[in-house]
């Protein structure tokens, strides 16, 4: 599992990233030169670093290298939530919370994720439109136990 990008490898991602092409240190370090003063030697070293760790491919062209992004950024985020999530001790709970923190804009967007994987698992994407409430069990309400303070 990935752990999370330092503050410059994140910086140095970012652009590999939007740029979705073969970049060089220099282009990199022009970029970020803009934000931040940086030596040439700190980006090499970075890149260097991500390569070794797996997020960039490199091939020589000349004396300098050219890096490519192994993975898009949206798979780095999932496999970070992933990790997250898969180390709690109550699995449903963490996510009913990270739910809660969510804006409408985000949960309007994780609807339609779900719409498009279960589409791609073969159900109905019509199915994932309208969730269907579970039946009532008799003698049972469908009342939901309300937090305190709420």
């Amino acid at each position: 599992m990935p752990r999370p990008l330092g503050e410059l490898e994140d910086a140095v991602m970012t652009r590999v990233w939007q740029w979705n092409r073969p970049v060089t240190v220099r282009e990199v370090l022009e970029d970020l030169q803009q934000e931040r003063s940086i030596a040439y030697t700190t980006v090499m070293t970075v890149m260097d670093n991500l390569h070794q760790k797996g997020w960039v491919r490199r091939e020589a062209e000349g004396r300098a290298y050219r890096y490519t992004a192994v993975s898009t950024r949206a798979a780095y985020s999932a496999a970070l939530m992933n990790e997250a999530w898969s180390t709690s001790d109550n699995p449903a709970a963490a996510l009913v919370a990270f739910f809660g923190m969510m804006s409408a804009e985000q949960r309007e967007a994780l609807r339609d994720a779900v719409r498009v994987v279960q589409y791609d698992d073969g159900s109905s994407a019509d199915a994932a439109a309208e969730p269907t409430a579970p039946p009532v069990v008799e003698g049972e309400s469908d009342e939901r136990p309300q937090e305190p303070g709420r």
